[in-house]
């Protein structure tokens, strides 16, 4: 797959090849969907579990005979009206750590990256190299990208200041390049040090 590699001079340059193979598959829903709900399970942090009636070490005995007291009727100090007592329906702990397939992963992370080529939504860049906000703004304005953006650049450099504070950016390196954020993006902005670090990723 050939693709016009960009500049935000407005002028396009040489064609660069995309392999076939991390960037012209047929995106399938089912693996998508695969990769992205273990991603968002990942992100998730369980609550620390409490202590409830069965856990707290107190006496089982009973606190008095049931009738006659003049006072409530209780059965033993775990119960979670006295201080000390077990916390009632408490938080537990639970397991949001899924596992899935490296190579399912790998399939998934192909497949959104091939979504955006195939829908035309994918911008091959030089380089990403800008100093000003207002600069980068008037350069995405004129490439006509859409109202969520993501940059891709082979590594984190001083570029992803200027792209900081625009809504609807966001700027990652190629190593953190996800599924969930390829496929909500509107347009996918690559320059060409990420693609050769994608394709290597897959074939290196």
């Amino acid at each position: 797959m050939k693709v016009k590699i960009s500049s935000f001079a407005g002028t396009d340059g040489a064609d660069i090849e995309l392999n076939d193979e991390v960037f012209g598959l047929d995106p399938r829903p089912d693996i998508l969907h695969r990769v992205v709900t273990w991603q968002l399970e990942k992100r998730r942090a369980t609550a620390r579990g409490t202590r409830e009636r069965s856990d707290v070490a107190r006496t089982g005995k009973k606190l008095g005979r049931q009738k006659g007291g003049g006072v409530a009727r209780h059965g033993d100090r775990r119960a979670p009206v006295f201080i000390g007592g077990g916390k009632a329906h408490g938080a537990r702990v639970r397991d949001f750590n899924p596992s899935l397939n490296k190579k399912v992963r790998a399939l998934g992370l192909k497949m959104a990256l091939s979504s955006h080529a195939q829908a035309g939504t994918l911008i091959v860049l030089d380089a990403f190299e800008v100093a000003k906000t207002k600069e980068l703004k008037g350069h995405f304005a004129t490439m006509s990208v859409g109202k969520r953006t993501l940059v891709i650049d082979g590594e984190a450099g001083d570029g992803f200041r200027a792209g900081r504070n625009l809504p609807g950016v966001e700027m990652l390196p190629a190593v953190g390049a996800n599924v969930y954020d390829i496929i909500r993006a509107d347009t996918l902005v690559l320059t060409r040090a990420a693609v050769e670090k994608l394709e290597a990723r897959f074939h290196g």
